[in-house]
């Protein structure tokens, strides 16, 4: 028994293939939007890095001139103006120095005797406390912008609203958060401080 053909106007709809690739765009975009808003995010996220790195490294070069800017408050306010053009003006800026009275110093813990030579400080080992805080420190850094010809390491940590609105799709936090370091060297506007710190022993 031969097979019941379809109706002719039916025939011609169920081979109808026009609306194929639609229905597949409708399917294939909004993966491909979500994609390249992530892209653009990125991209966003590392130009925004990339000015505020650069920012920081003129007002460490604008600091070492006699005619710079020598004040935190005056430092951290040209930063954050080159970097509000590029994440806005909503963004929240964080700033932090620790400062050194020799480059050689930045970042290196305090001098200690290790007693037991086991590589690390323990608790009652001798140690300089170069930052004057009266314990023992892996950054031997004093908090603040310190005194003449001193080298500061000055961070700046800025938090702003994503550009695109699916970080929450693809599970990443609404804010996004970039942090820049450079050293500064403060002009030698007076005698630098070169007091020997004290070693303690507790």
């Amino acid at each position: 028994m031969r097979p019941r053909l379809l109706p002719r106007p039916l025939a011609r709809i169920a081979g109808d293939e026009s609306a194929v690739t639609i229905i597949e765009f409708g399917i294939v975009a909004p993966v491909m939007l979500l994609m390249l808003m992530g892209f653009f995010d990125l991209a966003h996220t590392e130009y925004a890095r990339s000015v505020l790195q650069g920012a920081m490294q003129i007002a460490g070069r604008n600091s070492t001139l006699e005619s710079g800017q020598t004040t935190g408050s005056t430092i951290d306010a040209a930063v954050q103006a080159q970097v509000q053009r590029v994440v806005g003006s909503a963004a929240t800026f964080t700033s932090s120095r620790l400062s050194y009275n020799d480059f050689s110093k930045v970042g290196k813990p305090e001098p200690y005797t290790d007693t037991n030579a086991n590589g690390q400080y323990d608790h009652g080992e001798c140690f300089e406390d170069d930052n004057g805080n009266g314990q023992w420190d892996s950054d031997m850094g004093a908090t603040g912008q310190g005194g003449a010809d001193d080298a500061v390491l000055y961070t700046m940590t800025v938090s702003y609203h994503r550009m695109f609105p699916m970080a929450t799709m693809l599970g990443w936090p609404a804010n996004q958060t970039i942090t820049a370091s450079t050293v500064l060297r403060n002009q030698p506007y007076g005698s630098q401080s070169t007091s020997t710190p004290p070693t303690i022993c507790t």
